[in-house]
């Protein structure tokens, strides 16, 4: 069984056009994330792209990219990516988001551990405790209930679950978009027909809730740092002075 990192990649994103490649630091921003998969203990890892600049500027620092046709969703793209690539159905694929430039190393064992752990997982992902109630009550952070053995229940924009006093106030998770998938899972879910909660919510991972597969949940200590808007990358570049830590 391998595993492998594929960062799926576009230039045409609505809210950022570019993003793949608008420079921190002196880097363009998918070097920045293919950096931090180079970290781990995973050596397999490639940007899917159907662009030609990000294909080559990928290739021009040294990583290994493939090239594949246009796609509605990060998913699709990286189901395309690993069949080009030959990947076997055992084998587990870790959808790294192209835009999370801090992601930690030590996150991808805390990530995959579910699928290692049970083979009745299809899928796998993260959450992170929410510690600030503008979180809590922005509909663009996705929160997550999960049950007892750490299977989601249900993803939502909305504050789940709901308080009502008295008691004590629940645990409130947000999710952290990367995924880990079986392969073979992997093919079935990108020809699964959406459901109605996915359409509602607009939350691809809803489909495979729906038709009821079972989504892993690791707990990790603290929130990735995504880059959704030029206002997201000033940030960041705060976010990394104030670490203080050298990044290759």
């Amino acid at each position: 069984m391998r595993k492998v990192i594929i960062i799926p990649a576009r230039y045409g994103a609505t809210r950022f056009p570019g993003k793949p490649l608008v420079h921190l630091f002196g880097k363009p921003l998918i070097q920045w994330v293919y950096s931090c998969a180079l970290k781990s203990d995973l050596k397999d890892i490639y940007v899917a792209t159907d662009d030609k600049r990000i294909f080559d500027t990928v290739i021009n620092f040294g990583g290994k990219a493939v090239m594949t046709g246009e796609h509605p969703s990060g998913t699709d793209r990286v189901a395309e990516a690993v069949n080009i690539l030959g990947f076997s159905k055992e084998d587990l694929i870790i959808n790294l988001q192209g835009d999370q430039p801090l992601f930690p190393a030590e996150y991808f064992p805390l990530l995959i551990q579910p699928l290692l752990l049970s083979p009745d997982i299809s899928m796998s992902t993260l959450a992170v405790p929410i510690r600030h109630k503008a979180d809590l009550e922005n509909p663009n952070k996705v929160k997550v209930v999960i049950d007892k053995k750490g299977r989601a229940l249900y993803f939502s924009r909305s504050t789940i679950p709901f308080f009502r006093p008295p008691g004590k106030e629940p645990l409130y998770l947000k999710h952290v978009g990367v995924y880990a998938f079986r392969k073979s899972f992997l093919d079935a879910f990108v020809n699964l027909p959406q459901g109605d909660l996915e359409k509602a919510e607009k939350l691809e991972q809803l489909r495979a809730l729906e038709h009821g597969y079972s989504i892993g949940i690791s707990i990790a200590p603290q929130d990735v740092p995504e880059v959704d808007t030029p206002e997201d990358l000033e940030y960041i570049k705060d976010y990394i002075k104030n670490l203080e830590k050298c990044y290759d």
